[in-house]
Formats: structure tokens, C-alpha cells, sequence
């Protein structure tokens, strides 16, 4: 799982260590990847942390993709969870901003999917999950978020290409769509104590996350693909601010 060692993704990847996966390789920048290992171990199962930054040059990182695949796969399912955000009016959006956040957004899950076709096709399965941002499935405004918005948009149109493309391969392609999620490391009981400004009414979890990550990568999922799954509570677009009582 890349991007793992914070966030949503940290909570996610222990999740899924839980549900039975033997093996969890995670891929991590800046933030020590320490704690997430030590929760996918105390749920049973092998941990690897392979540093990548994925703003880096190409060939820096699929070199560093090929050393994570060659030591600790082959994987049979990939969840990307790497994608920077960045706000900024479009005016003013600077362009190391434009570039962070299609490399960081889009490159990256490319980059981080050839990475493991190789091994899907052979076996003849394959799970790949990656996030989208509210509303990027149907590539609305998003005021404040405008390049991170159109880059998460470009990556639906990438994902749901890739998922025609090897659906004959026995791999699925989906995408998850959080909401605004503010503390990542809620459980969902204590999120059903928080009131939220969404329908549902109350504050989501990495766990809320997670199931919908869960339903992608289930073995016995091969005929959905090319999916996106919004989880957030409700609310339908990132330009959603107030939600009538």
C-alpha cells in the first residue's frame, strides 16, 4: 500500500492485515513508517516499508518501485493511496503546484501500477484501488482545490482506461472517493459520537474508508471494475459547505 505511513492509509493498511493479508509492503516519504509496520505486525502479518517519493525524477521511481517489487512481492493487490493536496485559487497557483499534484496524483499511479501488472497478468488476478477526492468522478468545481480537483479527475479517467484495458487479465480497477474526512485516525465508533456537516450527520473514519476498500479487493469482486465508490456521508461534490438541518 503506498503512502501508508500516516493518514488514512495507515489505518487501512492494518485493516487489511487483519482481514488475512499474510503480506503488507507499504511505501512511505517523509513520516516515519514505524508505527503503521507495528500495527500490521501486531495483526499478524509480514511488514515491509520501502521509501519512495513520488514527486521524484521517473526513473528514480520506478528504480525504487522495482527494488520494492523484486524484495517484498509479488503483489496480487495494490492500493495507492499517495496524492498530494495543495490549496490555491487558480490565479494563483504556482507551477511546481501544477506539477506536484498531476506527478503526485496521476504519474504516480500509473507509475505504481506497472509496477505490478507484470505479476497480476501471470497469476491472472489483480486488485488495484486508488483514491479519488469527492466529486472527482464527475469533474466538478472545486473553488480553493483546482488543480488538486482536475488532477484527481484525470486519475478516474486513467483508472477506469486501465480497467477496460486488463479486464481480460483476471485484474480489477477502482477507485474510492473519501469525503471530507478531518481526523484520519478516528475509529468509526468514536466518528458516530462527532457531528459532521454532511446528511449522514456525523464525523467518517478510516474505518468507513476501509470497508469500501475491503469491497474492491475481495476475491470474489472480479466482475465489478472500472468503479468509483464516494464515501463521504453523503455529501456529493467538494463544493458542498453547508448542509441544511
Amino acid at each position: 500500500m503506498t503512502g501508508a505511513a500516516s493518514g488514512l492509509a495507515s489505518g487501512i493498511a492494518a485493516g487489511l492485515a487483519r482481514d488475512g493479508f499474510a503480506r503488507v509492503a507499504i511505501t512511505w516519504r517523509e513520516s516515519s513508517p514505524e508505527e503503521t509496520l507495528a500495527r500490521i505486525r501486531a495483526a499478524g502479518a509480514t511488514a515491509s516499508a520501502t521509501q519512495i517519493d513520488f514527486l521524484a525524477e521517473q526513473h528514480e521511481i520506478e528504480r525504487a518501485l522495482e527494488l520494492c517489487v523484486s524484495e517484498h512481492g509479488p503483489f496480487d493487490t495494490l492500493v495507492h493511496a499517495v496524492g498530494p493536496l495543495r490549496f490555491a485559487p487558480l490565479e494563483r497557483a504556482e507551477g511546481d503546484a501544477f506539477r506536484a499534484m498531476f506527478d503526485g496524483n496521476v504519474r504516480s499511479a500509473l507509475l505504481a501500477a506497472r509496477a505490478v501488472l507484470p505479476a497480476m497478468r501471470a497469476a491472472g488476478f489483480g486488485r488495484i484501488v486508488a483514491f479519488g477526492m469527492n466529486g472527482s468522478a464527475q469533474a466538478g468545481a472545486a473553488p480553493g482545490l483546482g488543480l488538486h480537483a482536475a488532477a484527481k479527475s484525470a486519475l478516474v479517467s486513467l483508472l477506469r482506461t486501465l480497467a477496460v484495458e486488463v479486464a481480460g487479465s483476471g485484474i480489477t480497477v477502482n477507485a474510492v472517493e473519501p469525503g471530507d474526512i478531518r481526523e484520519k485516525t478516528l475509529e468509526r465508533a468514536e466518528a458516530r459520537k462527532r457531528p459532521a456537516a454532511n446528511p449522514v450527520g456525523r464525523a467518517g473514519s478510516y474505518e468507513d474508508v476501509l470497508d469500501a476498500v475491503r469491497f474492491f479487493v475481495a476475491p470474489e469482486r472480479d466482475f465489478i471494475t472500472g468503479v468509483v465508490l464516494p464515501v463521504t456521508g453523503g455529501l456529493q461534490g467538494p463544493h458542498e459547505r453547508n448542509i441544511p438541518g
